[in-house]
């Protein structure tokens, strides 16, 4: 990922970042305007394409060795996820956080994730699970301990889905990778910070021993702290990222 001085710093110019961006070959065995959406999605989301930079087609289908169409194929569900924005005669453009969004999002994360909680609780989470989120929390805690943010970053998904996954509604997980989107490039910014790598890992197992202890109120209280630090988080990093969000 991009190194945390670049992001505090900024780049030597615009156009910095694309030029460092790290992108495998095409395979040509599968379609290559999905492997090219996949890359850059995940490159804006871990904000090593930060918000505000120039994203231009010809340089990303340079670097691919690809052809256009597959590019303006990815640009364009780039564009309907809200993740690039196109000025006329400027070009395109990593789109900035947005605090109404972000806020948004956390509202509806919540809901989901509380139904999904109150579910795991009344009705036990499925063993085959449990041993997936008990690697899982063994995991979080060597990227924790490593400062691995890439890592951590993943492993907090997977722990969040899994959970879902266990409630036996299998749309509570496709509705949760959804709606996370919008706060994913929130929470890269703030695995900047190691010590917010303990919290969260402090959480989810407390969250998840309440939840095999059938325990409705500590898990719900846990839950309420959990989701509620995004707000603490967002108002942090509008101050020290302000170039970074959309200026309402």
């Amino acid at each position: 990922m991009t190194d945390s001085n670049a992001l505090q710093h900024g780049p030597a110019s615009e156009t910095d970042y694309l030029t460092a961006l790290q992108v495998p070959k095409i395979d040509l065995s599968r379609p290559a305007g999905e492997q090219i959406l996949r890359v850059i999605q995940q490159a804006i989301l871990h904000m090593d394409l930060p918000p505000g930079c120039i994203i231009s087609e010809a340089e990303i289908g340079a670097k691919f060795g690809s052809s256009r169409t597959p590019v303006r194929e990815a640009f364009m569900s780039l564009r309907e996820a809200g993740l690039i924005h196109t000025l006329p005669s400027r070009g395109n453009f990593v789109a900035k956080l947005n605090r109404n969004e972000i806020l948004e999002a956390r509202f509806l994360r919540e809901g989901l994730e509380m139904a999904n909680i109150r579910q795991l609780v009344v009705a036990g989470i499925p063993v085959e699970y449990t041993l997936v989120l008990e690697q899982n929390l063994v995991a979080q805690t060597v990227a924790a301990e490593t400062a691995d943010s890439a890592t951590f970053g993943m492993l907090d998904d997977a722990f969040h889905i899994t959970m879902a996954e266990a409630t036996g509604y299998p749309r509570a997980a496709k509705v949760l990778k959804r709606e996370k989107i919008a706060l994913d490039r929130l929470r890269a910014l703030s695995l900047r910070n190691e010590v917010h790598f303990q919290t969260l890992l402090d959480e989810h197992t407390r969250l998840y021993q309440a939840i095999m202890g059938r325990d409705m109120e500590a898990a719900t209280d846990v839950a309420i702290v959990h989701f509620s630090s995004v707000l603490s988080i967002l108002s942090d990093l509008a101050v020290r990222h302000e170039d970074y969000f959309d200026q309402e």
